[in-house]
C-alpha cells in the first residue's frame, strides 16, 4: 500500500477559531488520528499528515472541511462532532451543521440552546414538529427521551398544549407496583428517573415540583394511562420497547384534540419475560404509511454520550448478529 504525506493548509480561521478546530491540547486532531488511522501534527494553520492512503486522504480532506465550515459559524466542536465528522465522511455524506445549529428545539433552565446533533435527530425533530405521533426507534444515547422533553417543554412555554404527560412501562414490576414499599410516587420514580432528569435541566427542580403540584405536568407509570383521553397535550411514552401489544395499542389510542404524542424505544433492549412480542416492533409493523404518523430510525451515528458508548453498541450488534 502506498502512504502519502501531504500539508493541509486550513485557511480564513481566526487564532480562536484553530484552536477550536483543534481542540483542547490538540484532542481533536487525536480523536482523528485514532479514528482514521493516521499521523498528524498542526503547525502554523498547517495539518501535516503521514502514514495515510489515497482512500484515506480524501476522508480525512471531507472530515476537516466540514470541521472547518462547522467552526466558522460559531460551532463550539465536541468529540462527538469530531467522530461524527468523521463516520459521515467515509459515507460521502456532508453535514449542514448550520442547519442543526439554527434549529432550536428548546432552552434548558440556564437558557442553554438544545439543538439537534446529528442528521438522524434534526430529522426526530422535524417529525415532532410536523406529527400527530411520532415514533424513535434507535439505541442508548441518541438523546430519544431528551429531544423528546425538551420539545414538550417549548410547546408547553409557547402555550400550544396545557400540560405534559411521561410515562413508562414499569416492566420489571410487571406493571403490578403494590408489593413495593411506599405511596404511588415512591413506588414508580425509581423507573421514571430518566424523564425526571431532562425536566430538572430544562426547567429546574423547583419549577418541576410546582407543576406537577399544578396538574401541568405528569409523570406515570403506563398502567394508569388506561380510559383516559388526553387533549391538549403533550404525551412522551418512554422505553416503549417494554410495552405489550395491548398496552401500545391502549397508549396510542389516549390521543386527544390538539395533542401530540412522542414514542421512544430501543429494540435492542427488550426487557419483557418470556416469548411476549414487543408492542414498540408491532406498531412500528402496523402503523407504516398513516399519514400525521412518522418513524424515525435512529442509529449508532446518532449517539451523544462518551464516544466509547458508541463503540459498545456496535460491537453489541456485530455480536447479536453473529448468533
Amino acid at each position: 500500500m502506498t502512504y502519502l504525506t501531504e500539508q493541509i493548509r486550513i485557511q480564513d480561521l481566526s487564532e480562536q477559531q484553530q484552536m477550536v478546530l483543534t481542540g483542547i491540547n490538540e484532542r481533536n486532531l487525536d480523536i482523528i488520528q485514532e479514528t482514521l488511522q493516521v499521523q498528524l501534527s498542526w503547525r502554523d494553520g498547517t495539518l501535516y499528515v503521514s502514514q495515510c492512503d489515497a482512500d484515506t486522504m480524501e476522508i480525512l480532506k471531507r472530515t476537516v472541511n466540514t470541521l472547518v465550515k462547522a467552526v466558522k459559524i460559531g460551532r463550539n466542536i465536541s468529540e462527538q462532532d469530531v467522530i461524527y465528522a468523521c463516520r459521515q465522511s467515509e459515507k460521502k455524506e456532508d453535514i449542514d451543521y448550520e442547519e442543526m445549529s439554527s434549529h432550536l428545539i428548546g432552552r434548558t433552565a440556564h437558557g442553554k440552546p438544545i439543538c439537534p446533533k446529528t442528521k438522524g435527530q434534526l430529522a426526530f425533530a422535524r417529525a415532532m414538529e410536523r406529527s400527530s405521533i411520532t415514533f424513535a426507534i434507535g439505541p442508548a444515547g441518541t438523546g430519544k427521551t431528551y429531544l423528546a422533553v425538551a420539545s414538550a417543554v417549548t410547546a408547553l412555554r409557547k402555550g400550544d398544549v396545557r400540560r405534559i404527560v411521561l410515562t413508562r412501562p414499569a416492566v420489571e414490576a410487571g406493571e403490578n407496583l403494590g408489593f413495593l414499599p411506599g405511596d404511588l410516587k415512591e413506588k414508580v420514580d425509581p423507573y421514571l428517573t430518566p424523564l425526571y432528569d431532562a425536566l430538572h435541566d430544562l426547567l429546574g427542580a423547583e419549577k418541576v415540583e410546582v407543576l406537577m403540584e399544578k396538574g401541568t405536568i405528569e409523570v406515570a407509570p403506563l398502567a394508569y394511562m388506561r380510559g383516559r383521553t388526553l387533549d391538549d397535550a403533550f404525551v412522551i411514552l418512554d422505553e416503549a420497547q417494554n410495552t405489550t401489544a395491548s398496552q401500545m395499542k391502549m397508549f396510542l389510542t389516549r390521543l386527544g384534540f390538539h395533542s401530540r404524542m412522542i414514542v421512544t424505544g430501543d429494540v435492542t433492549q427488550i426487557d419483557l419475560a418470556g416469548n411476549i412480542r414487543s408492542g414498540l416492533i408491532q406498531a412500528e409493523h402496523i402503523l407504516q404509511g398513516i399519514d400525521e404518523i412518522e418513524i424515525i430510525h435512529l442509529s449508532s451515528d446518532d449517539v451523544v454520550r462518551h464516544p466509547l458508548v458508541q463503540k459498545i453498541i456496535e460491537r453489541y450488534a456485530a455480536e447479536t448478529k453473529g448468533e
